[in-house]
């Protein structure tokens, strides 16, 4: 007696699920990412010419230690922040904002201060804004 063989059905991996996924997945990341636009400072770096200047002008000048304590012409701050440091501005400047402002900052103090000092100092209305520099030393110098 001869038996009928059954037919096996071929196995295979059905992928219209996984595809499915993948789809959604990827319209999901589509719209929930947000997009920023990346702003920056454009800053002219300062160049030492060797000659310090000699006349005394008036001039308002906010020095960042390495702590990121403020000092304005020679005045420590109570406290780093920017409320405080806008209203010292205010006083030392007596509202004139046409006056020099000069920034010193030490060399371990943090960007972010440097960066917090000169947009408050936008802010109140400067515009003449520099940076101090040092001289190279001489072992910095290249022959």
């Amino acid at each position: 007696m001869q038996f009928k063989r059954q037919l096996k059905a071929e196995e295979d991996v059905n992928l219209t699920p996984l595809i499915d996924v993948v789809f959604l997945l990827l319209i999901f990341f589509m719209v929930s990412t947000t997009f920023t636009k990346e702003s920056h400072l454009e800053v002219n770096l300062p160049e030492a010419d060797g000659q310090p200047k000699t006349e005394a002008e008036l001039k308002v000048e906010v020095v960042i230690d390495a702590n990121g304590a403020y000092t304005v012409n020679g005045r420590v701050l109570l406290n780093s922040q920017i409320d405080t440091l806008s209203r010292a501005l205010e006083l030392v400047s007596n509202g004139d904002t046409s006056v020099p402002f000069v920034i010193t900052g030490d060399a371990n103090s943090s960007y972010q201060s440097i960066i917090s000092v000169m947009d408050t100092a936008g802010k109140v209305g400067f515009t003449n804004i520099s940076m101090t520099t040092r001289l190279p030393s001489e072992q910095e110098v290249a022959p």
